[in-house]
């Protein structure tokens, strides 16, 4: 794992390289106020016990323009909720409308969803973009946890079960 912070580093190997430590940590980690910093070290570990297949459940998959990265994050224990997380990097545009404003992070660069609940903007302080993610090619879909994501030129669509979902694209993004 190149390029990884130290602190990185020290909890990869304080978990003994256990997917299942990970799962546990993770799960832990998501109800703690401190959450955002916690979660960058997180999805670095996740990554890193992903080699043969993904940890946990956690899908990591990138635009072949690299301008779009999407996580799903599967319910790790009881009383989780599976969530699709995209992130583009050009921005929202329109800027979605907000209903609060980013006590702390960033506004305008990443949607979220559940199984069945309505699209939503979301203020973000950590990344799900992986640079090693599984490319989904112009033309292909990805099928995962309840959610579909399909990669076109024009842009990454992505839905839930109940037909909610987001195109997001260099020229605009629609949440519905």
């Amino acid at each position: 794992m190149s390029g990884a912070p130290p602190l990185q580093g020290a909890y990869i190997k304080a978990a003994a390289g256990t997917c299942t430590a990970w799962r546990k940590l993770a799960h832990m980690m998501t109800h703690i106020v401190l959450r955002p910093l916690v979660v960058v070290v997180l999805l670095g570990a996740v990554v890193t016990c992903a080699s043969t297949a993904t940890a946990a459940g956690f899908v990591f998959f990138q635009t072949p323009s690299k301008n779009i990265g999407c996580a799903y994050q599967p319910a790790i224990s009881r009383g989780d909720v599976p969530t699709l997380r995209c992130e583009i990097r050009s921005g929202l545009k329109p800027l979605a409308p907000h209903r609060r404003l980013c006590g702390e992070g960033d506004f305008g660069q990443a949607v979220t969803m559940t199984r069945r609940g309505r699209a939503q903007a979301i203020c973000i302080s950590d990344t799900v973009r992986e640079p090693s993610a599984r490319v989904l090619a112009y033309g292909h879909s990805i099928r995962v946890g309840g959610f579909t994501c399909t990669s076109r030129q024009t842009g990454l669509r992505c839905t839930n079960a109940a037909g909610h979902g987001w195109l997001l694209s260099r020229q605009r993004s629609s949440l519905f």
